[in-house]
Parts: C-alpha cells; sequence; structure tokens
C-alpha cells in the first residue's frame, strides 16, 4: 500500500504513476485471445467444446448440455429461498424503473427554410450478455446487463456463462428468469465472446456485447469491436474514497475492501485531510481482513495497489485529483457531498454521503453497474439503455427548402471536388 502527501516533494512523480498504472492485460493475453478468436470463428462449434473442455473441466455434450432452457431458469427462480427471491426481485424493480427514464425520445421538426428533420430511436435486434461464472458469479451483473436490454425493446437477449467442473449458479439462472432473457449458453471466456460475435452452428450471432469479465473476456470484447458493438472494454474494479475524519473509520474501511475482495488487481483509493484518521483507516482494514472470507484477494489488492493520499485541504484539492484518476467509483463522505460532486467531472458513478455506500449501487439502488474503469471515466459513461440502441436520423425537403439550401451544397461540393455531388443537386435546382 501507498501513502504519500501532496505536501511531499516527490507527489506529483508518485500520484502521475498511479493514474498511469492500467492493471490490464498484456501483449500475452492479446496474441492468446486473437488465436482463440480466430479458431472460434474457423471451427465454431467444435473449437467452443475444446476450449470448455480444456478450461472449464467439463464436456458441452453431457450433463445439461449447450443450452440451459427457461422451464430450468424459472425452476431456479423457484427453488429460491424467500430473502434470495425478495432481494433479486427488489433489485430488478428498482433497475428496470431507473433505465425506462433513460429512453430517449424520437425528433421531427421543419425548421425555417421549410426542411423536416429528426431522427428515430430503434433497438438492435439482438444482445449477448456475458455473464461472469469463474472466481465469482454475480446475478446481479446479469440483472444490470439485460433489464436495460430489455427496456430497449431488444428482441432477442442471449447470455453466455462459463460453468466450471459443469456447476450451473442457481443465482444466475433465477436471474435470468426475473430479466426474461431468452438464450443461456454454458460457455465462457474470450471463446464466448466470439461465439456471440460470429455465431456457430448452434448460436447465432448478436449485435452488441455487454458484461463483465476477466481480461480475457475484455480483450476478446476489443478485438472484436466493429464486428459487433460493444459496453466498453472494462478493467479491474477500482473505488476511490473522498473523506474526512468525522466519518466513521470502520465504514471507510469496509469501502474500500468493498471493491479490493473483488480480483488481486482491483485498486482502492483513499483521500483525506487528516493522517490520524487515515491510519485509523489502516487499522480498521487490517482487523477487518482477519475476518473476512474473501481476504486473500482483499489482501494481494490493498497490498499491491492500495493508495492513501493526504491533502491539505480536502475541498481544494480533492475534486481535482478525482478528475485526474477518474474513478470507476467515487464516495464522497464529507458534510456536504453535493459541493465536493459540483467540482468533480470524470467518474463512473457517485456515491453521496456517509450513509450511501458503493454496495448498495452494486445490487439495488437503480443505477447501473457496469461502469468504466482504467481512467476511461474521462470519455465513457456506464451501462445505459443507449448502448442497445440507435438513432437513424432523416430528412426531407420540398422545393422551396431545396432552393434555400441547395446551392450551398453544390457550392460546397465544387469546392471539395466532387462534381458528381454538386450535379445531384443542381438536376433538382433547375
Amino acid at each position: 500500500m501507498q501513502r504519500l502527501a501532496t505536501s511531499d516533494p516527490d507527489f506529483e512523480a508518485r500520484f502521475a504513476r498511479i493514474v498511469g498504472d492500467r492493471r490490464e492485460s498484456g501483449e500475452d493475453v492479446a496474441r492468446a485471445v486473437q488465436s482463440i478468436l480466430a479458431e472460434v470463428r474457423a471451427r465454431g462449434d467444435e473449437a467452443l467444446a475444446e476450449y470448455t473442455l480444456r478450461l472449464d473441466k467439463h464436456r458441452l455434450a453431457q450433463d445439461e448440455g449447450w443450452h440451459i432452457g427457461p422451464e430450468r431458469c424459472a425452476a431456479a427462480f423457484e427453488g429460491l429461498e424467500p430473502r434470495a427471491r425478495k432481494a433479486l426481485e427488489l433489485a430488478a424493480t428498482r433497475i428496470r424503473a431507473y433505465h425506462q427514464e433513460q429512453l430517449p425520445r424520437n425528433r421531427d421538426f421543419t425548421d425555417a427554410v421549410g426542411a423536416r428533420l429528426g431522427a428515430r430511436w430503434s433497438p438492435v435486434d439482438a444482445a449477448g450478455l456475458y455473464v461472469p461464472g469463474g472466481r465469482a458469479a454475480y446475478p446481479s451483473s446479469l440483472l444490470m446487463n439485460a433489464i436495460p436490454a430489455k427496456v430497449a425493446g431488444v428482441g432477442r437477449l442471449v447470455v453466455a456463462t462459463p460453468t466450471p467442473q459443469g456447476q450451473v449458479n442457481e443465482l444466475v439462472l433465477a436471474a435470468a428468469h426475473i430479466a426474461q432473457v431468452d438464450e443461456v449458453w454454458r460457455v465462457g471466456g474470450a471463446q464466448a465472446i466470439a461465439a456471440l460475435a460470429y455465431g456457430t452452428d448452434r448460436i447465432a450471432p448478436v449485435d452488441v456485447v455487454t458484461g463483465p469479465g476477466n481480461a480475457w473476456v475484455a480483450e476478446a470484447k476489443r478485438q472484436l469491436y466493429g464486428v459487433v458493438g460493444i459496453d466498453m472494454v472494462a478493467g479491474p474494479s477500482e473505488i476511490l474514497v473522498i473523506s474526512d475524519n468525522k466519518s466513521d473509520p470502520d465504514w471507510i474501511a469496509a469501502d474500500l475492501l468493498s471493491q479490493a475482495e473483488h480480483d488481486p488487481s482491483s485498486q482502492s483509493i483513499l483521500i483525506t485531510d487528516d493522517a490520524s484518521f487515515a491510519g485509523q483507516v489502516e487499522d480498521a482494514i487490517d482487523l477487518q481482513l482477519m475476518r473476512l472470507a474473501t481476504a486473500r484477494t482483499a489482501r494481494a489488492s490493498w497490498d499491491e495497489h492500495g493508495v492513501i493520499i493526504i491533502v491539505g485541504d480536502l475541498a481544494a484539492e480533492a475534486p481535482a485529483l478525482a478528475d485526474r484518476l477518474a474513478a470507476e467509483h467515487v464516495e464522497l463522505a464529507v458534510d456536504d457531498p453535493q459541493a465536493l460532486f459540483d467540482r468533480i467531472r470524470h467518474a463512473g458513478s457517485v456515491f453521496l454521503g456517509r450513509l450511501t455506500p458503493e454496495a448498495v449501487g452494486d445490487y439495488v439502488a437503480g443505477p447501473n453497474h457496469v461502469l468504466p474503469t482504467g481512467r476511461r471515466a474521462r470519455f465513457a459513461s456506464g451501462l445505459s439503455v443507449l448502448d442497445f440502441m440507435k438513432r437513424t436520423s432523416f430528412l426531407s425537403v420540398d422545393a422551396g427548402a431545396l432552393a434555400a439550401i441547395g446551392p450551398a451544397a453544390v457550392a460546397l461540393a465544387e469546392l471539395e471536388g466532387l462534381p458528381a455531388h454538386a450535379r445531384s443537386v443542381e438536376l433538382r435546382l433547375t
């Protein structure tokens, strides 16, 4: 864990290294993924079966086979104990309500010269949703991906999820039932992304692929962008907590560990204006790690990538540091979180106030938890219904409107040396 202060003479150099540390896959992963994609494209289901046997240690032709049907998902939902069922249903209700408000409106208007202009939004035909099943299986991720697609109006929702050793996660299947997923395929990794993008004899291709995954999945999405649409190339999880000394150190420690437990490559950062408080948070982390079931992963993340930054003035210095980090999750545990929020421009999602932990946003708050990482919040947003839709513009002009704007179009076409463009308009003017 690194501790630095803005008053240190070497602060800028050390902070710049933290900002530039992407903690993502290297060239070896990129080359291996490229090979997997080529194999699946060339050999389809045969390659999928081989990779599943090699990596997930089960044969797709046996047990429950390649595909998990809707009746199996419904049975998983019915088999849930009441507490789990109510939690999933509450999450689904809130996620649906939040994303319903994101639906864009079509535009259709006539301007001053009489030209009719506008844009029409429509959903993609099919979306592929990747749900991890290796280190952990997350039903919440399925809801966060599938429900916005449903709200957008996508006609076919396809889930790909690995089943290591042939083991199926009942919560994931229950979530698929709640979200009304159409197909669930027992394949994972880069090979699953390839199957969704290219299609195989069994799996029809989709138009958009979304969902989190490991470095191999992220790299596959990066390489296949253009063949299909993607939500984002996601890296390891990250959280930035900005807190003064009025917060409970145990709360802040738990918040930092909530992301550290995801993966050894995750990053948790605390910015505070009180060195004594920072020490209390460190002590609380050590104590909580002793009782944490995911301590091995969380400890590796905190030791290798954890950061504590001491500033002289929280309000004056923290927003600029936060913007440079452009973190996936930002918590503002201060008296007036709105004042800080107003000055932060780059963040995937922001959690306002001491009683708003990031973890509540992972499950039941409503906003999407699929968020940009690796400083991509500078230019990217979290998953939304717009990731499953596209906009088609349209134009209609009559003789009067063409007479008003056509001559300028002819002039510009001639200036660009495109006479056929110019003639296409000119013929209609005469």
